[in-house]
């Protein structure tokens, strides 16, 4: 890897709180929807919780001193709703007070923090009132973004609405994969315009306390939609509608104001429309400095189901929330035989140049980019103190150099974070999948940068030498 990024090119690491921080239940934090959800049997792998998660509550100076040793030049972090405002009741000042110690130690150790107010710990309190189906857990939102805006907003520039609403709106209300585990798609729709809706007032609302340094933004996760066959139009049909529904459900009202007519028209029977009152288009697409982009793979599609005695028949190919509004089931990376990771996702780094590539040339309005989340799961041993993590090194240099290759070919891409910091909680996989470079110790909460994290620290330190 010999590329050179400009000095300014933002090098870093992510978490989300209810992966890593644990003290679930601690100084006036109330259930939120995955400490509910992982008691639900059968929900989360080997019935997993995240109570005491990597316990970055306790450990927080030392995560981040480490996160200095690495070089790190931005840290990516989420803050917990359920924490800042349990049952969203009233605001809590000893959980604001562990996101205020957090980023004077951030900026102590020369980090910019990064903050995002939601990755998917929705108060269970506001959940049982109807959550993202509720239209007004929009307007509950922007009380939660103030709260924390007032706490920190004297010191944190960076602020992301929402992590990859795809999530915590389909996949959430109408898969049942992840919390609430919901199955219903008018509920998943109600969720996605609403989450939207939230975004846009807390930008508005967030706009007009802040001053010229305030950074305003999203992260979506986004794909490459491949047919299998590009020359079977059942094949095409299924693509579209997943690159609709995954991609262009996201991206259209945000940056063009708009829903897309065709995905509008394949969730018809829904009557999508009854959600989207006057003035909601507008509210949503507020002008952004940023668009986080996470990606980790490609998804190649199929309308049609293996046949028997496929070689791949065998692997688990459905995914339901997912697929729900596909119109038919559809299978993954069937022929092209390229590694996978311990997600079973293939590794296929060209697909986020080209990810990269189709944002720049189909939206007028697009801000900068950030690399919000990019990295993988791989089975890690631990043997004599060490973890030689050659594939996920291998998998984050090629990622990387795919960045460099978009940017050359007219990309504004300004930073590039890998997920994740540490081991941690990985929601319905509970503790089964590591994508951390860092090594968590599941007894004894001993961190080990791993080859993968010193490589990283590596490269941060030769690019900022060479720029």
């Amino acid at each position: 890897m010999m590329n050179t990024f400009p000095k300014d090119f933002l090098w870093g690491s992510a978490t989300a709180a209810a992966q890593i921080e644990g003290a679930a239940h601690l100084d006036g934090k109330e259930d939120s929807i995955w400490d509910v959800f992982s008691r639900v049997p059968g929900a989360v792998q080997h019935g997993d919780t995240p109570e005491v998660a990597v316990d970055h509550y306790h450990r927080m100076p030392q995560d981040v001193a480490l996160m200095r040793e690495l070089g790190l030049g931005s840290y990516r972090f989420s803050t917990s709703w359920a924490r800042v405002r349990p049952g969203d009741r009233f605001t809590n000042a000893k959980g604001l007070d562990f996101y205020s110690r957090l980023v004077d130690e951030l900026l102590e150790a020369g980090i910019l923090p990064w903050l995002t107010l939601y990755h998917w710990d929705l108060p269970q309190a506001l959940q049982e009132r109807g959550g993202w189906t509720n239209r007004d857990t929009a307007h509950r939102f922007v009380d939660y973004a103030s709260a924390v805006y007032d706490a920190l907003g004297d010191r944190v520039t960076h602020w992301t609405t929402f992590n990859e609403p795809l999530c915590s709106s389909l996949i959430s209300y109408v898969g049942g994969e992840h919390a609430p585990g919901l199955m219903d798609p008018g509920a998943g729709l109600a969720a996605l315009h609403h989450q939207h809706l939230a975004h846009g007032l807390a930008v508005q609302h967030l706009r007009e306390r802040g001053g010229d340094d305030l950074q305003l933004g999203i992260t979506l996760n986004l794909t490459n939609a491949i047919p299998e066959d590009p020359g079977d139009p059942a094949d095409v049909d299924a693509a579209r509608r997943i690159d609709g529904l995954w991609n262009r459900m996201f991206l259209e009202p945000l940056l063009l104001g708009a829903y897309p007519s065709d995905v509008l028209e394949d969730v018809a029977e829904y009557d999508f429309e009854q959600w989207v009152h006057d003035g909601d288009l507008e509210t949503i697409a507020q002008p952004l400095d940023f668009l986080g982009v996470n990606h980790y793979h490609d998804d190649n599609v199929s309308a049609h189901p293996l046949p028997e005695g496929h070689p791949e028949s065998a692997r688990p190919t459905k995914r339901p929330g997912r697929s729900f509004f596909v119109g038919s089931e559809f299978v993954t990376s069937p022929t092209r035989g390229l590694p996978r990771t311990a997600m079973d996702w293939e590794v296929n780094p060209d697909g986020l140049r080209t990810l990269l590539l189709r944002l720049t040339a189909t939206y007028p309005t697009l801000p900068p980019l950030y690399i919000t989340e990019n990295g993988a799961a791989y089975d890690d041993e631990l043997v004599d103190g060490r973890v030689e993590d050659h594939e996920r090194w291998a998998y984050i240099a090629a990622h990387i150099d795919a960045v460099a290759a978009a940017m050359e070919q007219g990309a504004d891409v300004r930073g590039y974070f890998v997920w994740s910091l540490l081991d941690n909680f990985e929601w319905a996989w509970g503790y089964d999948k590591r994508f951390g470079i860092v090594y968590v110790d599941r007894d004894t909460q001993q961190r080990i940068p791993k080859l993968s994290a010193r490589n990283f620290a590596g490269l941060i330190g030769e690019n900022r030498r060479r720029a």
